[in-house]
């Protein structure tokens, strides 16, 4: 298959390109720099020169694919207004590769985050949240799903609140970035509100299995770690970088502060059983215990 990857480059995006090469499929990823396009040739992508904006090049990857797999994102969280630019622009996007896939019957998977339920583990069953801070992309992953009657194969990958490697990424990493200009590593609330996670290389395997073979309309958690509790992250994040581990404001997290402090566990019981997916790699708790660094 040879399948359109946008945010092919990232630290997500780079491992599933991997896990589509390896398996014998072929890539045309989306590169917004002369430095992201060397990268995706690199790794093996034939290299798209365009960035998530520019709609008539998204178009003519779709156009020029088998099926495509979406992950740009601009990762703007400066301001609720950001956030708002940056979900419009992966709106439209994602929109865009859509409708051009409409009665072609080609895969498109599109990434989101997994919900959080009041009082339980979300499941793959579970809606996804269509207002707040992030409300927006709930919007747009439930209206790209519906064109599973319009002929496009497509799936929902949800991704916990943090995807991990080497130490790094997620709300995990974000904290790690705070706690280094802040001085202390810190978490909101009284720290026991629990965050699901997965290493890189597990999501990757599950991007290409909702590709190849995930039913039109369907929904999957890429879930390893159902949830560590924040004050458990933080503590780590704190030894390893010589700080002091305590609880903080809100605020201290910007427009993500709220979510930040909200219990969030997360299943992905359904997922393995059908889909045969079965996470092998490190924890986030160890791979930060393994290679964060000062």
């Amino acid at each position: 298959m040879h399948v359109f990857v946008t945010g092919g480059t990232g630290l997500i995006g780079s491992v599933v390109v991997a896990e589509l090469l390896g398996a014998g499929h072929t890539v045309l990823a989306l590169a917004r720099s002369v430095d992201s396009a060397a990268v995706a040739a690199q790794a093996g992508a034939t290299p798209l020169r365009g960035a998530l904006g520019d709609l008539k090049v998204l178009r003519a990857g779709a156009e020029e694919s088998d099926g495509a797999i979406h992950l740009a994102f601009a990762n703007d969280f400066s301001s609720q207004e950001a956030v708002g630019r940056s979900i419009a622009e992966e709106t439209a996007a994602i929109t865009t590769i859509g409708e051009t896939f409409v009665d072609s019957g080609r895969p498109f998977a599109v990434v989101s985050g997994t919900p959080w339920i009041p009082g339980r583990t979300s499941t793959e069953e579970d809606p996804l949240p269509t207002d707040g801070v992030v409300g927006g992309r709930g919007r747009t992953v439930t209206a790209t799903l519906a064109l599973s009657e319009r002929g496009v194969r497509t799936s929902a990958i949800r991704l916990p609140r943090t995807v991990h490697k080497d130490g790094a990424g997620g709300f995990a990493g974000l904290l790690t970035q705070v706690a280094r200009s802040a001085g202390v590593s810190g978490y909101p609330g009284d720290g026991a509100q629990r965050w699901p996670a997965v290493h890189a290389l597990d999501a990757a395997v599950l991007f290409r299995l909702a590709l190849e073979c995930a039913p039109a309309g369907s929904s999957w958690h890429a879930v390893a770690d159902e949830g560590d509790a924040v004050r458990d992250i933080a503590a780590v994040i704190g030894r390893k970088l010589g700080l002091p581990s305590q609880q903080v404001p809100e605020v201290a997290f910007g427009p993500l502060g709220a979510i930040f402090a909200t219990d969030q566990p997360a299943s992905s019981a359904r997922t393995r059983a059908e889909l045969g997916w079965e996470p092998t790699q490190l924890s986030l708790l160890a791979d930060l215990e393994q290679n964060l660094t000062a």
